[in-house]
């Protein structure tokens, strides 16, 4: 690994970026704890309560049970100096941080240390009714890649308005796990955005397929979408091979009826690099994935296909593709569930796109230095823009009617035009962020 990418992973301050953020003047009176009283001070939490944790090691794991806060004034528990963010260490036999029959509660700037031990660091809980509007802001999970099994950010129960935001993941055995691989802990509504998960063993990203919702604890009944934007999932090394070799990031299918049945993915801005034995992305389902940069140097990049059902409305633009082995792979019935593929970059060997497709910028992986300004370099040095010669000879961008997010923006969160192929709209403005494996910063408004 001497020749790979540096990895920057500070740890993210994200307390501003938080849409709880309380103005000063606004802001309830914090409750300052450390190791020896921070746990009655949650157990006694209720509805407005902040509760700040002093640096130091904490023991003790970090149980939110039965908390429930409102969505004016959500329950927060945060270091007190993000600067020195409070160490929580993992123990046998507990998950570090566990979610039961809780809501409206943040937990922000925290380091969550595995140790190696054969525990998850965050888990809304199997025998949890439920779990919504968590945030989960700023956290740096280290030490929890013991087995494939074992998960950075997991939920197995009904949950849904989740914010996950701004988060560090190293080399944990999986990096979120949303759901649970029966399909009957439906995770849906959420945001998960600026994320940084670096060599996981097994999924980057996965939220599971959905059997069926309920509607006993006040779930929402109308389409709803996930949003899964301006992360970096790298898995470059670390990786499990075989059976055990997983895709960066996986979406499996909403419910094939009833409530869900319509809701999507809108998944975009992304950076997904490297997999040595699988593609980086797959989905089914209800999806919408666009403006992402898939750069893998050893194997394939996209993958819509079966996994627990079959692709049912799919919207493929604006992504810029380059792969050693196959860029877009379409299994299944495509004319029944491609609803858009149109504008993309994609260079790669084997499975290329036929004429069928018109309006793709396509080439030969071999090729791609002639049309991208720096392709091949390492994350850090990579620039996926078109040169200035091939952006004038690109192919048309028909901008999408559907009502998704930041649809007309690009990348960098430029204004995408007519004409505009690819992730990044036309122009010889240099990058504001070179793609590496830190965490992206903030896309412009």
């Amino acid at each position: 690994m001497a020749d790979g990418p540096k990895i920057a992973i500070p740890f993210i301050a994200a307390a501003l970026c938080s849409p709880f953020f309380f103005a000063a003047e606004h802001a309830p009176a914090a409750t300052v704890v450390g190791p020896d009283s921070y746990r009655a001070a949650i157990a006694q939490a209720k509805p407005g309560s902040v509760i700040e944790l002093e640096p130091g090691e904490y023991n003790g794991g970090l149980l939110i049970d039965r908390l429930s806060g409102t969505a004016d004034q959500p329950i927060v528990i945060e270091a007190a100096d993000p600067s020195q963010p409070p160490r929580f260490l993992a123990n046998p036999g507990r998950n570090t941080v566990s979610i039961v029959n809780a809501s409206y509660v943040v937990l922000r700037n925290l380091v969550l240390d595995g140790r190696n031990v054969p525990v998850d660091a965050v888990k809304a809980e199997g025998h949890s009714k439920f779990a919504h509007h968590i945030t989960i802001e700023g956290l740096r999970i280290i030490g929890h890649g013991s087995d494939q099994s074992i998960v950075g950010i997991s939920t197995k129960c009904p949950a849904w308005g989740w914010i996950i935001r701004r988060n560090v993941i190293v080399r944990a055995g999986t990096g979120m796990y949303l759901g649970d691989s029966d399909g009957s802990a439906p995770f849906f509504a959420g945001l998960i955005e600026y994320n940084l998960v670096v060599d996981p063993r097994g999924y980057g990203i996965q939220i599971k397929h959905q059997v069926a919702r309920s509607e006993d604890h006040g779930e929402p009944i109308g389409p709803q979408t996930t949003i899964i934007r301006h992360n970096v999932l790298s898995k470059l090394d670390n990786a499990s091979e075989g059976e055990m070799a997983r895709p960066n990031l996986l979406v499996g299918h909403f419910p094939r009826s009833g409530p869900g049945m319509n809701d999507r993915y809108a998944i975009y801005g992304n950076f997904l690099y490297a997999n040595h034995t699988e593609a980086l992305f797959q989905g089914e389902g209800n999806v919408a994935l666009y403006v992402n940069l898939f750069a893998n140097p050893f194997g394939d990049a996209v993958h819509i296909q079966p996994h627990n059902d079959v692709p049912k409305a799919i919207w493929l633009f604006n992504n810029t593709i380059v792969a050693a082995g196959s860029g877009i792979v379409l299994r299944g019935e495509a004319r029944s569930y491609l609803r858009s593929l149109r504008a993309n970059i994609v260079f790669s060997e084997g499975h290329a796109l036929s004429g069928a497709y018109p309006g793709n910028l396509i080439g030969e992986y071999r090729d791609v230095d002639k049309y991208l300004v720096a392709p091949r370099d390492l994350p850090g040095r990579m620039n996926l823009r078109l040169k200035r010669a091939a952006a004038r000879n690109g192919a048309g961008r028909l901008i999408p009617r559907e009502s998704l997010p930041d649809v007309d923006r690009d990348f960098e969160g430029l204004p995408l035009a007519e004409g505009d192929v690819g992730a990044y709209a036309r122009g010889t403005r240099l990058l504001d962020w070179a793609p590496s494996i830190s965490i992206k910063p903030a896309v412009r408004p």
